[in-house]
């Protein structure tokens, strides 16, 4: 549902446009050129099921999955497009957005690239697309931002977005169903462009064990028959400032239906959409008559997103006013001595870019976070954090996966209170089958790095055993005492990095497909000045009868219990056997030449029952266990009696080691 605020802010129109001249899609035509996207795409998929798509049926097709926040459908609808020989150039970069916003980042730079060709004028534009393609590569590399949820409970199968802390929850922005009117197109409960009900305000409370109370509709003080939302509550609690939409008619001749092209339709009665902003005051639990902003401009353009600084004392919003930077821009406006809100004034180019900024929200120490479609990112909306006020900000930061992904993410908010500063919510589709967005939260992880290392232990006969680069391990990290996780790969090289918190610890379990789990205990220490703690997990196979060679047993002369830097490696073990709880093992020892056979044959009996025993007083079952001594009769290299061998030798047949039974 943010494209409907994406396109609003863009001043899409509406109205009586002359019907196509195929018989066939005339009332899928008719449905696109009234904006009613989610009717169309039905009656084009029927058509289309029975013939093939004409040139613009297709591209009508491409342009209402687009609009509709779908996607892969799009991908699909425009790589047809481009494929027809008269299909015009703006269709490659469409494809392109589309290939992006689905992670397809190769293919999308591609097809900026061949834009740039199409259009020199574009080129500029087009080639900021591609090299921000390949930053959405490197992005990928750095390690975990956060831990995000999704908020099942609150979200619906339609739109959910844009929460804002209100009382003991959130007040957010949906399309799930609200108030209705005499108007017979508002009765009908549905906006033709999704095919959804108009949005409205509504408020869901958060119990003290972190579940929802199901979400209720604001009321009539606050949403009106249009759309509403979204909105945010200033420090004090006691004034929302919120958009709301207009459709204002409007004549004039020639417009941009779809303002992304230079394609003009002729127009004779038309209406546009544009947002205004409004706040109302709460005494106690009602509200206020809702009062416009000063400086909306309904006739010209649109005005909405409101965000309040910390301290109250300025407000920022985003407007397609003209004399911006670009398509939408975020601008401020700053609190008189006598209440008013002073004359608004853009922040400046180093936050508004040629596209689209919006969706301005705070932190509680001043940090500005919005969403553009053109800074450096993954794809659509990406999150940025700036420190600054006014019109001078340092420069933006991406705040990475999985705050942001390749499709649109915005609305970050943060809760409230000393303990709080690192938690909040965002809004994104990323999950969405049919575009819709659903409220996440999410808990930063911004301060320090864990650098994970996987690698696999190979077995080489006769010597020690080696160790080389393991891929594709999915890495799973947990803070202790929560199950919020976070979950990735290790990359070709074996390693990945999560951003972490220091004075957290945390459970890391690694797993593969054909070898045995293993985890760590890992704490981010707030002492060392290094903010960067490694860890390294060794994966052995799982396969029956592996053998596989412990590092570091060591005994006194003629002694079998266990030593204290023996119990260390051995607990290594007590950890694998409880990531691995099906699995029983025999713990063998083995002994070198340089005694009688009896009597290494005993030895190593004993220090096997040894560590078995050990094992046991670590809470591991006895039925998962074995044991057996080998003595000598296992020597891995030829250092038997009568052999001269060096010490390092003998060492390597002084071992102790597990089979997977």
């Amino acid at each position: 549902m943010h494209n409907i605020y994406k396109s609003l802010l863009l001043s899409f129109f509406a109205g009586s446009l002359a019907l196509s001249s195929c018989q066939t899609t005339r009332k899928a035509d008719r449905l696109f050129e009234n904006f009613d996207y989610s009717l169309a795409i039905e009656e084009y998929q029927e058509t289309f099921a029975k013939k093939e798509p004409t040139l613009q049926g297709a591209q009508r097709l491409a342009d209402s999955y687009r609009l509709t926040g779908r996607t892969k459908e799009a991908e699909e609808w425009y790589a047809k497009v481009v494929a027809m020989p008269e299909a015009g150039p703006i269709y490659t970069f469409y494809y392109a957005e589309a290939l992006r916003s689905n992670g397809k980042y190769f293919e999308a730079k591609t097809q900026y690239q061949d834009y740039a060709r199409k259009v020199p004028a574009e080129a500029a534009k087009a080639n900021a697309k591609a090299q921000a393609s390949d930053a959405a590569l490197k992005l990928l590399e750095e390690p975990a931002s956060a831990i995000v949820v999704n908020e099942a409970q609150i979200n619906s199968g339609n739109a959910d977005f844009s929460p804002t802390v209100y009382d003991q929850g959130i007040l957010f922005t949906s399309d799930r169903g609200g108030n209705v009117s005499g108007n017979k197109d508002v009765d009908a409960g549905t906006y033709g462009w999704t095919g959804r009900p108009y949005l409205q305000m509504f408020y869901a409370q958060r119990n003290a064990d972190s579940t929802w109370q199901m979400p209720a509709i604001a009321g009539n003080a606050l949403n009106s028959v249009y759309h509403d939302g979204p909105a945010v509550m200033d420090s004090a609690n006691t004034t929302l400032y919120f958009t709301r939409t207009h459709m204002v008619e409007k004549k004039q001749k020639d417009v941009n239906v779809d303002p992304t092209s230079w394609v003009k339709k002729s127009l004779s009665s038309d209406y546009v959409n544009r947002l205004e902003i409004f706040s109302a005051r709460r005494d106690g639990t009602n509200w206020g008559e809702a009062k416009p902003f000063a400086y909306n401009k309904v006739d010209e353009y649109s005005v909405g997103h409101p965000a309040i600084s910390p301290n109250g004392q300025v407000l920022y919003f985003v407007s397609d006013k003209p004399g911006g930077y670009g398509e939408t821009d975020i601008y401020y406006s700053e609190l008189q001595a006598d209440g008013t809100w002073g004359q608004p004034m853009n922040a400046g180019n180093m936050v508004n870019t040629v596209g689209k900024e919006m969706f301005p929200g705070f932190d509680q120490n001043g940090t500005l976070y919005f969403s553009s479609d053109t800074h450096p990112g993954f794809g659509g909306l990406d999150v940025f954090k700036t420190k600054g006020s006014r019109a001078t900000w340092s420069k933006p930061e991406n705040l990475r996966a999985p705050v942001n992904s390749p499709k649109d993410d915005f609305g970050m908010v943060f809760m409230r209170g000393a303990n709080n500063t690192q938690v909040g919510y965002l809004s994104s589709n990323r999950d969405s089958g049919n575009g819709t967005d659903d409220i996440y939260s999410f808990k930063l992880l911004s301060n320090a790095v864990l650098f994970v290392t996987t690698l696999e232990r190979v077995q080489v006969k006769g010597k020690r055993a080696i160790t080389q680069a393991l891929a594709d391990v999915r890495l799973k990290l947990t803070p202790k005492a929560t199950q919020d996780s976070v979950v990735a790969f290790s990359d070709r090289n074996g390693e990945y990095k999560f951003g972490v918190q220091k004075g957290t610890t945390y459970d890391l379990v690694g797993d593969k497909f054909g070898y045995l789990t293993q985890s760590a205990l890992v704490a981010i220490d707030t002492v060392k000045l290094a903010d960067t703690t490694r860890v390294t997990l060794i994966f052995d196979k799982s396969q029956k009868n592996q053998v596989i060679a412990m590092e570091n047993i060591y005994y006194d002369l003629d002694k079998w219990n266990i030593r204290p830097d023996a119990a260390k490696e051995l607990d290594k073990l007590v950890r694998m056997l409880r990531d691995n709880p099906s699995i029983k093992i025999e713990l063998g020892s083995h002994t070198d030449s340089r005694e009688g056979h009896g009597y290494n044959q005993v030895l190593s009996e004993r220090r096997a029952q040894s560590a078995v025993e050990y094992l046991v007083s670590q809470g591991i079952a006895r039925n998962r266990l074995t044991w057996k001594g080998y003595g000598e009769t296992v020597l891995i290299n030829g250092c038997a009696d009568g052999v001269e061998c060096t010490e390092d030798q003998h060492q390597l047949n002084r071992r102790t080691e597990f089979k997977i039974k």
